[in-house]
């Protein structure tokens, strides 16, 4: 199987799960997303995403169409030049390879799930800011996420290329996380307001296109008899500008994983889990704000972390700090901000009035 097979079986079955989840083979109109039906999808696309996980361990090399030593060892020197597989038999430093890969899939996936909480809070104001009902949420959600999985394509890819062509991209990379982690660990009392208007997407979209300026409707366009023009819902303006606002979160998140692993694919496949869950996580996360008042916190150390790594790699590498260290230190993070959100959560502001 070569890589573009593989990339493609795995987008067929990744659009099939999708379909499934936004209910396109239910009939009726579109409701509201209960809390208990967001849990489940977000523990859905979780278990897929360790399933994937198990699967990369004991068939990674299906990726790449790895079949003898010859073709593992040119995929190692291209994609992951700093492991060593060993002296032994193919089979035994295709396992390497293989646990390797599942290891970067998995660090990576948590570091995209974990950055992908700031978005929720962000599609929360831009859903307020342009007066979307509650049931149309899920649809524009679906649509927006697939069109952010497109985008995200092609900038992983070429993010790829630019580190595989300049190797000096990753210091640049590393110095804007450690910049952006920082920053977000003193911006945490600013507050962010969008005006629909003033949107860079609604003005470029005005310009090419005719923009309906009622209520949000049920369709992403509408066709005037009279006229015959064809109008742009308000439906269809936040479809793109949740997808463009999510490649905005790229600019962070992409970089941080290529930290990580310098192979696109994985890169790829842990943003594709990691974002195909955002609908899921956006109203699981939705019923649950400001339970965990540390975790942009944490996140901000998260990125400043993976921002040293980058910068300090080669140094790293040497010690022996590798994807399982990283990792940990990610969970460790995390649970530290998680746990001392539980512990002092926020005081209620109404009952001190």
């Amino acid at each position: 199987m070569s890589e573009s097979v593989f990339f493609l079986v795995f987008s067929v079955a990744v659009i099939l799960i999708m379909l499934i989840d936004l209910g396109i083979f239910r009939t009726g109109p579109d409701k509201d997303v209960t809390f208990k039906e967001a849990g489940f999808w977000s523990g859905v696309w979780v278990i897929l995403a360790v399933l994937f996980y198990v699967f990369l361990k004991f068939n990674g090399a299906l990726v790449h169409g790895i079949s003898d030593i010859t073709s593992l060892n040119s995929v190692q020197q291209e994609f992951a030049k700093h492991i060593n597989l060993g002296t032994g038999s193919f089979e035994e430093q295709l396992s390497v390879f293989q646990n390797n890969m599942s290891l970067e899939f998995i660090t990576g996936y948590l570091v995209e799930y974990s950055l992908s909480a700031d978005n929720v809070f962000v599609f929360i104001l831009i859903f307020n800011s342009f007066g979307v009902q509650a049931r149309y949420y899920k649809k524009i959600l679906v649509w927006g996420v697939l069109g952010a999985i497109v985008l995200r394509l092609i900038f992983i890819f070429l993010g790829a290329a630019l580190l595989k062509q300049f190797d000096w991209i990753i210091y640049v990379f590393g110095a804007f996380l450690v910049y952006t982690g920082v920053k977000i660990l003193f911006s945490q009392e600013s507050e962010e307001h969008i005006e629909p208007g003033n949107h860079a997407v609604v003005k470029t979209l005005s310009k090419f296109f005719n923009v309906y300026k009622r209520n949000v409707t049920g369709r992403f366009f509408v066709k005037f008899r009279k006229t015959g023009k064809i109008f742009i819902t308000p439906i269809f303006v936040v479809v793109v500008v949740i997808a463009f606002t999510d490649i905005l979160f790229a600019v962070d998140s992409i970089p941080a994983i290529f930290s990580i692993s310098k192979d696109p694919y994985i890169v790829f496949f842990s943003n594709v889990f990691a974002v195909m869950g955002l609908r899921s996580l956006f109203f699981f996360l939705s019923n649950l704000m400001g339970l965990f008042r540390f975790l942009p916190i944490g996140l901000g150390v998260l990125l400043s972390f993976v921002g040293v790594k980058m910068l300090a790699h080669s140094f790293l590498e040497k010690i022996g700090f590798g994807t399982l260290s990283s990792l940990a230190v990610i969970i460790g993070i995390l649970s530290v901000s998680i746990i001392l959100s539980m512990l002092f959560p926020e005081k209620d502001k109404t009952k001190l009035e």
